[in-house]
């Protein structure tokens, strides 16, 4: 029998004395946080200076550049688009949403799971893919236009972009706003019911104060990646409607003119930092609401209760999401199986067809083949990065942790244009310029945030007990870890993964900007086939893509976690 633990080494531990945590553990904090944080110094912050030091830095400092942009009437209305689209597409993306994480959180019904997940798809659909299927839906020789004999005037306008941003992100709304909803104590909603409390009163008054960290943290989140758009409303946008993602790209990769396009990036980068640091205050809210352990039990969605006024409003929001939501991928699967006018495989026939290829370097396997080889190299290297980052946040108290969290989600803030070119400018001239290697660090940088996240919100999870009562029986620091949270954590460690790899192959910007031709990936070979006039090989390539992403998306409902 193994004696009974030393009560003084005991009481050194960050269980007894959490407001201690890093007393007698800082060589072991260090060894956890160091080599990711080395690697985020170098691979993304040191770059980055690099990039955003060219508008200003001139023989010395100067402000020129950045004074040129502000006082330069076409960007002002850039950031200003830029902003009140972003804000836009929040507002609708959000109304879409709620009615949805309303019937996800309080009904149940058959195929909820693989519903939820199906609608989960869109977030990871590359820009590009996105444009072909509205461009097929709402375009001048489009189906709507067939079934109503016009153009709809939706396609390279500001409204093409708002509905396109609302497509992408409606699943944010849905997946962060019902889990919160679910955990909702029921005994408020009986009480007000008791005191004369019902319907919109009930929901105004009760309900949505309970609900609105979720609400708040989704809607942050959507501006940030609407805000950061690049790929929407550049080929939906036309060029009336210009952001500071597009904006960045044309200045640099057009015009040639690093310095402007450097002062927009630091424009764009400050604003981020700003957005994302209200969007962790609000998933702090949101974490803390999330711990309500006491969960609501769905209703089962009968015929008779689908009769009802309830019931028939839930059928006409799925109908509108079906149509809305949906139709676009839709679209992009039946025009991959036209040709001439009938039904066909040939599309998918031409795709792996050299014949066919407007690509230089490799062929369709090849980018299918390089697209499952980046995304698995950015599973491995995003889970070195983030599990280390995410223990230790959650592991140890220490003055400046919200910034270091901060610091560590910057990423997610930065758009993938301006990782591309910050990578272009710093490792130009290194061994590791033109490797597949720096093609996985930047998907990996671009990546890393969600197991970050995913991670430390699993981990957030676990009760303390259970990790006292292994170091009560003789574990150690890590073995406690190993043996004890990591297995409780695995769920989202996994949905992390998922997104890490479905984030890598729908990547678009800084692929298109480092990647050599034997090196094309499934999204530059779309955008390939779109500027060869392929369109239908285009589709049907993208539905191979979107096939990978639902079958990844499936696994996360699986698990149970949420990444958000």
């Amino acid at each position: 029998m193994s004696s009974p633990p030393d009560l003084n080494n005991l009481a050194q531990s960050t269980l007894i004395n959490p407001k201690n945590r890093v007393i007698g553990m800082r060589p072991k904090a260090l060894a956890v946080i160091l080599p990711p944080l080395a690697f985020l110094v170098f691979f993304f912050y040191a770059p980055i200076l690099s990039i955003l030091s060219l508008g200003v830095w001139e023989n010395g400092p100067t402000l020129e550049y950045l004074r040129a942009v502000l006082s330069n009437e076409y960007h002002r209305n850039v950031i200003l688009f830029t902003i009140s689209q972003a804000l836009a597409s929040t507002v609708l993306t959000v109304l879409i949403g709620l009615p949805g994480a309303y019937i996800f959180a309080n009904y149940d019904f058959p195929g909820k799971r693989l519903i939820k997940a199906v609608l989960t798809v869109p977030f990871v659909m590359p820009g590009i893919m996105v444009a072909l299927g509205f461009v097929i839906l709402f375009g001048k020789g489009g189906i709507i236009a067939g079934l109503i004999g016009r153009d709809p005037g939706i396609i390279y306008s500001w409204k093409a972009i708002l509905l396109a941003h609302s497509f992408y992100n409606f699943p944010i709304v849905v997946r962060m706003v019902s889990a919160l909803w679910q955990r909702v104590n029921p005994h408020y909603e009986e009480m007000a019911e008791v005191l004369g409390a019902k319907g919109f009163t009930l929901f105004r008054k009760v309900t949505l104060p309970l609900i609105s960290p979720a609400i708040f943290a989704s809607a942050m989140l959507t501006f940030v990646f609407c805000f950061l758009s690049f790929s929407v409303p550049l080929i939906l946008g036309g060029y009336q409607y210009v952001t500071i993602e597009v904006d960045i790209f044309s200045t640099i990769v057009t015009l040639l003119d690093f310095r402007t396009g450097a002062a927009l990036a630091i424009i764009q980068l400050s604003l981020s930092v700003v957005f994302m640091y209200l969007y962790l205050k609000a998933l702090e809210a949101y974490s803390k609401r999330e711990e309500q352990r006491i969960m609501r039990k769905p209703k089962e969605l009968t015929i008779r209760s689908i009769l009802s006024p309830k019931g028939l409003g839930i059928v006409l929001y799925s109908i509108f999401v079906v149509v809305f939501i949906l139709a676009p991928l839709g679209a992009v699967v039946y025009d991959s199986l036209r040709f001439n006018g009938t039904w066909s495989l040939e599309w998918y026939r031409r795709i792996f067809s050299t014949e066919y290829n407007p690509m230089f370097g490799t062929s369709t396997l090849g980018a299918i083949r390089n697209s499952l080889l980046f995304g698995f190299a950015t599973v491995f290297l995003s889970t070195l990065v983030g599990l280390p980052i995410a223990y230790f946040l959650n592991r140890w108290k220490f003055k400046g942790k919200v910034l270091l969290d901060a610091l560590a989600m910057l990423p997610l803030a930065s758009s993938p244009i301006t990782i591309g070119f910050a990578y272009v400018k710093f490792f130009s001239t290194t061994p590791l310029y033109y490797t597949i290697w720096i093609i996985v660090i930047a998907h990996t940088v671009i990546a890393y945030p969600f197991v970050l996240r995913s991670v430390s919100t699993a981990l957030k999870k676990i009760k303390p007990n259970l990790r006292e009562a292994a170091l009560s029986l003789g574990a150690g620091e890590w073995k406690a870890f190993l043996r004890v949270e990591l297995p409780l954590a695995a769920g989202g460690l996994v949905v992390g993964a998922i997104f890490a790899f479905a984030m890598s192959i729908a990547e678009l910007g800084a692929t298109y900007m480092l990647a050599t031709p034997e090196y094309t990936t499934m999204t530059i070979a779309i955008y390939k086939f779109l500027g060869a006039r392929q369109f239908g090989s285009a589709s049907a390539l993208s539905v191979l893509l979107m096939a990978v992403s639902a079958l990844g998306f499936i696994i996360i409902e699986r698990t149970g976690e949420e990444v958000w």
